[in-house]
């Protein structure tokens, strides 16, 4: 009965709502927390209900505000246009002890349904039904203060391998060659005390698997030493990690620490770009970063000489600082400390004043000066304050690297040649304005083009932006043209790019001119410029295509120019899409740029002879069979053994093709023709 209501609730609310409201609209929840999306309607409150436990009968939707019902709290984020909307359990789902109140007397504690209404001006605009179905904790914590005295605690495998003593195979017996086994007397380990195993399984009880580099032997393939693992026999695939310990504390992060002899150079010679940064205790120093879908993660290396910047959503109890008294490597010796600043945000907590999360970080923005291979100075500014517990903290965390040298703050995109990743610098240089960036889109959750961000353009990376330009029915071809250009020259907003990263605005031979397509011109058909809601010849892509080359090389690194940039337009026809009638509401006419690196190289590739262009069936690349590769084996690009080895077997193979003839049928009969009488 409470499944068939929900059902008619859920058709009922998406009858209602069309392809706008809740995203997801029904919830099935087995744990204590849920969150949905309200995106494309405006909504002023929010407010929660439970379903009748008996007839499972939702009540009648209600723009109340209510936040609380029961044991169900209701909180809700505004992130732009889109209202994230969060539903937690506040009570206690440990399962009943003599000790314990308030708990669940069930396994399954918990068999609720629930609405959420969103509102505006006390009109119901979308709803959020949630199924709760959550089972109590009846895991293995100690719920009455008292583990049982006969449980068996078994380690975390990752941490501890097999237990303390991996090479005890035997019970009641003492394992030849097993140091830790406590069955062996200590006049037994005496004889082999000097060649104990190691590792899960006693190491060398079970044979090495055969992609681990010290286990090469004679039998190896050619390819083996080039496609192997590099790891200590306390590590195993058995485990199903490769850790860099064989016995790790389970109750601490790893802390990144790395062997000696890894960093043992770094001490000299510095660093490199790219190279992780290391603290005077060998360790990594983490930063948290954007990892995979959106998330961070919050033991990131900082590398050398590259500039991120990092957006974080955490939890209340997720947000306090922990950086201490760092001591980072300078890369040649040295020890830098971290200069750490503190500022206070001022926020409003009297709404959960006694409850707020007390000196929560919400930026660290990290300045590391460098000269060389080497770290001078290390300065973090560290932004805190108080939060509510219901509310999302989104952290910002920055890290810059400046040169010693610079006069400004002026940051460069490399030096002299292009970074991959860093922006193409641009400028008007008949203008007292500085250095800018050509520009993409960054859109936000409903990408319309009046809400949008601008980023800068990559070097290096080829890329896709677009945005949603609204337009007004009434509006002539003519404005809508100019509507589109109008948004594609906020992009391109310079005449000149840098050749190169640290190009400078006062040496014109270091900038090359942007070369406009002009594809702009009047439409010249009239008649269809009279039919409402068709417009020909409306720009609706920006293609940029950018020419780059390798101009040489500093330290075997390949420097990397620009030699020049083309933008042009493609035209589209916009029609207006509507039913039979149109009404007099805006419409939307998605527009995009598109950014392509075209690499030439260094010199020009040799040209064709006239023989592979007439005869293209000797061409090794045009056809499945390769002819002149016939003798492939006997020529030097063979590289597969020695050439002398190759040769003696190409020669004997000659030497038997040539016996084949002689002995062949027509040779018989060319033997007789010549010796008959």
């Amino acid at each position: 009965m409470l499944l068939a209501w929900l059902l008619w609730g859920l058709c009922l609310a998406r009858a209602q709502d069309g392809h706008l409201g809740f995203r997801p609209a029904f919830i099935h929840m087995s744990g204590t927390s849920v969150t949905s999306s309200l995106a494309g309607v405006p909504a002023d409150a929010f407010s929660i209900a439970t379903g009748d436990s008996e007839t499972g009968m939702l009540p009648l939707a209600d723009c109340s505000g209510r936040n609380r019902t029961g044991d169900w709290i209701l909180n809700v984020t505004y992130q732009g246009n889109v209202s994230r909307v969060t539903v937690r359990l506040t009570r206690n789902l440990q399962l009943c002890t003599s000790n314990l109140t308030n708990c669940c007397m069930e396994p399954l504690c918990l068999v609720e349904a629930l609405q959420v209404s969103a509102c505006r001006q006390s009109v119901v605009v979308a709803r959020l039904l949630i199924q709760a179905e959550i089972y109590a904790n009846t895991s293995s914590a100690n719920v009455s203060g008292k583990a049982e005295e006969n449980a068996t605690v078994i380690p975390n495998q990752v941490f501890q391998p097999l237990g303390s003593c991996p090479c005890n195979l035997t019970a009641g017996a003492c394992d030849i060659r097993c140091c830790c086994d406590l069955e062996c007397t200590s006049e037994m380990k005496q004889l082999f005390s000097g060649s104990c195993y190691k590792g899960p399984f006693g190491g060398d009880v079970n044979p090495p698997f055969d992609q681990l580099c010290s286990a090469q032997t004679g039998k190896a393939p050619d390819w083996f030493p080039f496609l192997c693992v590099q790891s200590s026999l306390n590590n195993t695939p058995f485990l199903g990690y490769f850790f860099h310990g064989s016995i790790s504390s389970s109750y601490q992060v790893s802390s990144f620490k790395i062997p000696f002899q890894t960093v043992q150079g770094k001490l000299s010679s510095g660093y490199k770009q790219g190279d992780p940064i290391l603290t005077i205790h060998n360790m990594y120093f983490t930063v948290p970063q954007l990892f995979i879908a959106g998330q961070c993660a919050r033991n990131s290396p900082v590398a050398f000489l590259q500039n991120f910047e990092a957006e974080c959503l955490a939890a209340c109890n997720e947000g306090q600082s922990l950086l201490t008294d760092i001591l980072i490597n300078s890369g040649t010796g040295d020890t830098i400390k971290l200069q750490v600043t503190h500022e206070k945000k001022t926020n409003n907590v009297d709404s959960c004043t006694g409850r707020e999360c007390r000196n929560v970080t919400y930026a660290e923005d990290y300045q590391i000066v460098w000269e060389g291979k080497r770290i001078i100075e290390m300065k973090v500014k560290v932004l805190f304050g108080d939060i509510c517990p219901e509310e999302v903290l989104t952290q910002k965390f920055t890290v810059n690297f400046v040169s010693v040298n610079a006069t400004s703050t002026e940051e460069f995109s490399g030096n002299p040649g292009y970074q991959v990743g860093k922006p193409v610098r641009a400028a008007q240089l008949n203008s007292s304005d500085a250095v800018t960036t050509l520009n993409l889109w960054k859109p936000d959750g409903r990408s319309l083009c009046t809400a949008t961000s601008l980023t800068p353009l990559l070097f290096g990376f080829n890329s896709v932006s677009g945005c949603l330009v609204e337009i007004d029915v009434g509006d002539s071809c003519t404005q809508l043209r100019e509507k589109v250009v109008e948004r594609f020259s906020s992009l391109v907003q310079a005449n000149y790019v840098g050749k190169r990263g640290n190009s400078n605005a006062s040496v014109p031979d270091d900038w090359v001119e942007i070369i406009r397509l002009n594809t702009l011109g009047p439409s010249t058909n009239e008649s269809v410029q009279n039919l409402k809601g068709i417009c020909p010849d409306i720009p609706g892509y920006l293609n940029i295509q950018i020419i780059t080359a390798d101009v040489g090389a500093i330290e075997g690194i390949a420097q990397e120019e620009i030699l020049g940039v083309q933008i042009s337009f493609s035209m589209i026809t916009w029609q207006i899409q509507c039913p039979v009638i149109c009404e007099a509401k805006a419409s939307f006419l998605p527009i995009t740029v598109a950014v392509q690196f075209i690499k030439i190289p260094a010199q020009p590739p040799v040209p064709l002879t006239r023989f592979q262009i007439n005869y293209t069936e000797y061409d090794c690349r045009r056809n499945d069979v390769c002819w002149p590769e016939l003798f492939y084996p006997l020529t030097t690009y063979y590289t597969g053994e020695p050439y002398s080895r190759s040769l003696a077997k190409g020669l004997m193979l000659i030497f038997f093709a040539l016996i084949g003839v002689v002995l062949s049928d027509p040779w018989r009969r060319v033997y007789n023709a010549w010796n008959a009488p």
